[in-house]
């Protein structure tokens, strides 16, 4: 039973230093880890685009914490509205350039701390 808590343990500690990093790095690239979750939220769909209500979903916050997020990312000039072409009730959110330069920054500087853990989560497997 301790192996199983000790991998378990491992896993948790390295994943804690994996979003650590990814915080320390997001805020030398001018985003807060919030800021950082969102932009990666966003462009990480399928289109590019997504909206408040899926992102409420995909950050587990609240509809009121994704509104303000959205806000002061849009005053930011990382994230810009749009009206869905398919609803007009439904406002998409998309990356600005900005909002992409910044996120493939904070991406590309993470690269071998992702290549790690990684490589944990596959030991935890076998």
């Amino acid at each position: 039973m301790t192996s199983l808590y000790r991998s378990a343990a491992r896993f948790r500690a390295e994943l804690r230093r994996f979003l650590r990093q990814s915080e320390d790095i997001a805020r030398a690239n001018g985003l807060t880890p919030r800021q950082h979750l969102l932009l990666l939220q966003i462009a990480g769909t399928d289109t590019g685009s997504t909206t408040v209500s899926d992102l409420v979903t995909r950050l587990q916050l609240t509809q009121s914490a994704v509104t303000e997020l959205v806000q002061r990312a849009e005053e930011a000039g990382l994230v810009q509205r749009a009206q869905s072409p398919n609803d007009g009730r439904v406002v998409d959110l998309s990356l600005t350039p900005e909002g992409e330069r910044r996120l493939a920054a904070v991406y590309a500087s993470l690269g071998p701390e992702r290549q790690q853990l990684r490589a944990i989560m596959e030991a935890l497997e076998e």
